[in-house]
């Protein structure tokens, strides 16, 4: 192989998954934003109408999308925070050299193999009127049964727990890996000048590990932004719209109301939201060694 060919050879091997993807993501991505731009019909055979921002004129005029907006960042900031300081703790608490330590770390990681479809009908009999946690209530403090999916001040928050509980320990996992690169030196230094409990992790585990905090903090955060199936499976967007969010507004106007173009619209929309969300972890990041 000549020296001037080498620097194609990466490119050989990335071709057959560049073709793939550009044919099963970026090719559908450029389409859908050609779509914003056009008006369909009901009539899938009948050709596109080109409107301009005529999409995007509705789409900010659009009452139920601002609210979907707004569900949809609520429940940003409900999922992020507590997903982020939990599978922190527990990856803290994991890394101890203690016996029986593997099973623990496999039972907090095991809820991440489970599918979603499993999860959502399981959390679905566990909120049901009959279910589990209401029989539990009833037993132990004599309450009726409450309506965890189907009142809509709960409805939300009983959705957020099954991404919390699918997801903590796919992120315990990320940190387990820093605080494992961190130097145990440094522990053993601080403990010889009398630094002890919690000083210890605010002095030299928690900057040590900011650049992972920072990146479980906008994956979970993007995360959160296309939460579908848990609504999906659980709820269907109700009761009154209260668990109805970006991405299920989507699916409603495409699939429901057969609005493509307008649909295509929203999802413009929550691309931008992912972006911003992409560009605020290279912010937070900048000037890290981390990535």
């Amino acid at each position: 192989m000549t020296q001037s060919s080498r620097p194609l050879t990466p490119w050989l091997f990335l071709l057959p998954a560049l073709l793939l993807l550009s044919l099963s993501v970026l090719m559908p991505a450029l389409l859908a934003f050609l779509m914003s731009f056009t008006r369909s019909g009901l009539d899938v055979s009948q050709p596109l109408t080109w409107v301009g921002l005529a999409n995007l004129q509705r789409l900010l005029a659009d009452t139920t999308f601002r609210r979907v907006l707004g569900t949809t960042v609520i429940y940003l900031v409900g999922v992020v925070p507590p997903i982020v300081v939990s599978a922190l703790a527990l990856a803290i608490l994991v890394n101890r050299k203690l016996p029986g330590i593997q099973l623990l770390r496999l039972a907090y990681y095991t809820p991440v193999l489970v599918s979603i479809v499993v999860a959502a009908i399981a959390f679905r009999w566990l909120y049901g009127e009959n279910g589990l946690l209401n029989g539990l209530l009833s037993t132990w403090f004599g309450a009726g049964p409450i309506g965890f999916l189907s009142d809509p001040g709960l409805a939300l928050v009983s959705v957020m727990v099954v991404t919390f509980w699918k997801g903590i320990g796919y992120y315990m996992v990320i940190f387990l890996a820093g605080l494992q690169g961190i130097p145990s030196q440094l522990y053993e230094a601080a403990a010889l000048d009398g630094c002890r409990g919690w000083r210890v992790h605010l002095h030299i585990t928690l900057p040590l590990l900011r650049p992972y905090v920072v990146l479980v903090a906008v994956i979970s955060a993007i995360a959160a932004t296309k939460v579908f199936e848990e609504v999906f499976l659980m709820t269907q967007g109700g009761p009154a719209d209260s668990t109805r969010t970006l991405v299920y507004y989507v699916y409603d106007q495409a699939f429901r109301e057969l609005d493509i173009s307008y649909a295509c619209t929203v999802g413009l929309a929550l691309f931008l939201l992912v972006m911003v969300l992409t560009l605020l972890r290279f912010g937070m990041a900048k000037g890290s060694r981390f990535l």
